[in-house]
């Protein structure tokens, strides 16, 4: 029985030896783990460390490069800067060497310009106070530009013209148109009477030849017509002016194509005197050529001229001839003619044959310019066309001449 314990009891002595072995070998296992796990941490703290001043290295590296690049970056624009500012003074510096050699040039003209500018203004000022004086508005305007006062119009006296056109393409000189022209300025009426050119002026009907036509006695001058004329019609003829047919087509085209309306197709050939009318019936242009051809057409090639109402051959051409002239007044008494009036009246000047000085004709065309051409009366000669000797004339009515031109001198005087 005590074998028996005493066997037990060094059985459980070996049984807690070898716990306590087993214990301790735990514990040393548990704290080699422990060890190595510290061990471990250390060591990944320490590749920490590493990697992270490795790291800042790195980017010390490159913060340091970043650095040096700007700065080079910064010399770099300071020296362009330093370029540019040296270019600046140079051009700045050019410059004005430039402009200390232009300088007294540029001052020249200047002071040329600057009294440029005062001469317009002043005789701007003078030009506006001199229209003013002379009564203001357009027709202050063309005195002015004609060198016209305010007392030349006022004092101005009715005028009566003899207006002759002449063709130049026969061996004898012939007037195709002839009109006694009356102008009052103090009302603004205008009359037209036109003669025919067939009209008689011999003393015998009954030994009558062509060359007792009113329209022949310009071969023989000027003065033998003006003379006719004041005896047909009775009025005093202060002036003359004479317009060939060369001039007649350089005028128009100074004063500018006439709007007019051709009252029929007018188409007649005559080589002999190298005249070729080729007109179409209707509004339109009318130039220096076609002028020529409206005023001296009488009748068509087939024979036809004028319808009998309008007048036919040539008391139609006399009418069309008064129709032109009226329309050719009223186009140039516009604003773009008128200030050209002056560079007009001398081409007109030059083109004609005329008594009427250019200073006694001025001061009518700034009157004119308050002209209307509905106060224009337009007439022709009474009579009739009649045959003697084989030759047709025109016997004006003496009577009725008379009375006619007494009516006229009552409304122009009114």
């Amino acid at each position: 029985m005590n074998r028996i314990n005493g066997s037990n009891s060094s059985s459980r002595k070996r049984n807690i030896d070898n716990q306590n072995m087993r214990k301790k070998d735990a514990n040393k296992r548990n704290s080699n783990v422990k060890n190595r796990k510290v061990k471990n941490d250390i060591v990944k703290e320490n590749q920490r460390r590493v990697s992270k001043q490795s790291r800042n290295k790195d980017t010390l590296r490159d913060e340091r490069r970043r650095l040096q690049k700007f700065d080079k970056s910064v010399r770099e624009d300071s020296n362009k800067n330093r370029k540019i500012k040296n270019t600046k003074q140079d051009v700045r510096e050019d410059t004005r060497k430039e402009k200390k050699k232009k300088g007294p040039i540029r001052r020249f003209f200047g002071r040329i310009f600057t009294l440029l500018i005062l001469t317009i203004i002043i005789v701007g000022v003078l030009f506006y106070f001199k229209v003013k004086e002379n009564g203001g508005g357009l027709q202050g305007v063309v005195a002015t530009l004609l060198g016209q006062s305010i007392e030349d119009i006022q004092n101005l006296e009715p005028i009566n013209i003899l207006l002759l056109g002449v063709s130049e393409d026969l061996d004898s000189r012939l007037t195709d148109t002839i009109i006694v022209c009356s102008y009052n300025p103090q009302n603004q009426m205008a009359s037209m009477i036109s003669i025919p050119r067939d009209t008689f002026v011999g003393k015998n009907k009954d030994t009558a030849k062509g060359n007792q036509k009113i329209n022949a006695l310009y071969s023989k001058g000027v003065n033998k017509t003006v003379e006719a004329a004041e005896e047909i019609t009775g009025i005093d003829i202060d002036y003359y002016i004479v317009v060939k047919t060369s001039a007649l087509i350089e005028m128009v085209n100074v004063i500018g194509a006439v709007e007019f309306d051709v009252p029929i197709d007018m188409d007649y050939d005559d080589p002999t005197q190298d005249l070729h009318i080729h007109l179409k019936k209707g509004m339109q242009k009318i130039d220096g050529e076609k002028a020529e051809q409206l005023l001296r057409f009488r009748h068509n090639n087939d024979g036809t001229s004028y319808p009998a109402e309008y007048g036919d051959n040539d008391y139609g051409r006399m009418r069309t001839q008064r129709a032109f002239m009226t329309e050719t007044v009223k186009q140039t008494l516009t604003l773009k003619n008128i200030t050209k009036a002056r560079m007009i009246i001398d081409t007109v000047f030059d083109n004609i044959e005329t008594d009427l000085e250019l200073d006694d004709l001025l001061p009518y065309v700034s009157s004119a310019v308050n002209f209307s051409t509905d106060n224009i009366i337009s007439n022709q000669l009474p009579g009739v066309s009649d045959k003697y000797n084989n030759i047709w004339f025109f016997i004006y009515d003496k009577k009725e001449t008379k009375k006619l031109v007494n009516e006229l001198e009552q409304k122009m005087q009114s």
